[in-house]
């Protein structure tokens, strides 16, 4: 583990990166994504596993995103992700619709290191229509039992943000056990955390069970308060007066602009 500055430990996502996120309540790392944005990364294969708020909105409007695959953005009770759908309406993204039990298992197919994974509860929707690279089969195990096959999905970076990590590189997640499947399945994780702490996570019984070991994480950074405006669980809560800003803001292209400006760019007093 090398522990390092934000904008260090985010270089290896590069232009065309394959990058998985998660979702909102699970370790959102806000402030790697404003970083992401300063510095201008195009054409990103996003991975929300397996739903997305205001990270996917704000990349999107950003123009950092080329590919989409997720089940869901919505800003929630706040409506409509504005840069979300103005992206689809506008077709200036390529959405690959998905389903949340299918996005988590193409990635534990990475995890298990397969080329595959089959899935049952998809047969009869229409998100199959839509994807030209799931596969149906009959099962080789019983006659006219149709299963759905998953590509691995194997990112090229997994980021997350988590309450503290160690010395040692041991990153404490607690409960988000969808982190650890990203974590496996990425070829490289970079964590940014709130503290790192001295003692080793693993060690400690207390923390041992919510711990992500260190040789699935290449690079930490702190970054305190790194999921705001979003909640991170058990720690802080979402910044509710922010986020109705945002969703007022971003409506429009050029409210959007100006809450990059002010928020992400810092170009302007808030």
């Amino acid at each position: 583990m090398i522990e390092t500055t934000l904008e260090e430990a985010l270089a290896p996502i590069a232009d065309g990166c394959m990058l998985v996120v998660p979702r909102e309540v699970a370790g959102v790392p806000m402030a790697a994504t404003r970083a992401l944005i300063r510095r201008g990364v195009k054409n990103l294969h996003l991975i929300a596993l397996p739903t997305s708020s205001l990270q996917a909105d704000i990349l999107i409007g950003a123009g950092c995103v080329a590919t989409l695959e997720t089940s869901a953005v919505s800003l929630g009770e706040l409506g409509p992700a504005p840069r979300f759908n103005a992206a689809i309406t506008g077709g200036t993204i390529v959405m690959k619709d998905a389903t949340c039990p299918a996005l988590h298992a193409a990635l534990q197919a990475a995890e298990k290191g397969v080329p595959f994974m089959p899935l049952r509860g998809l047969i009869g929707s229409d998100v199959l229509k839509y994807r030209d690279d799931w596969k149906v089969i009959d099962s080789p195990f019983g006659n006219d039992d149709p299963i759905v096959l998953l590509p691995a999905l194997k990112p090229d970076v997994a980021l997350l943000h988590a309450p503290m990590a160690d010395r040692f590189g041991n990153v404490w997640i607690g409960r988000q056990r969808e982190l650890v499947t990203m974590a496996h399945a990425a070829t490289r994780t970079i964590a940014t955390v709130e503290k790192i702490v001295d003692n080793d996570l693993l060690a400690d019984p207390l923390t041992a069970a919510g711990t992500l070991p260190g040789f699935y994480v290449e690079t930490v950074a702190v970054a305190e308060r790194g999921a705001w405006p979003l909640p991170l669980p058990d720690h802080y809560a979402a910044d509710a007066e922010h986020l109705a800003l945002y969703a007022k803001m971003a409506a429009t292209a050029e409210g959007f602009t100006d809450y990059l400006d002010r928020y992400v760019h810092e170009k302007r007093a808030a």
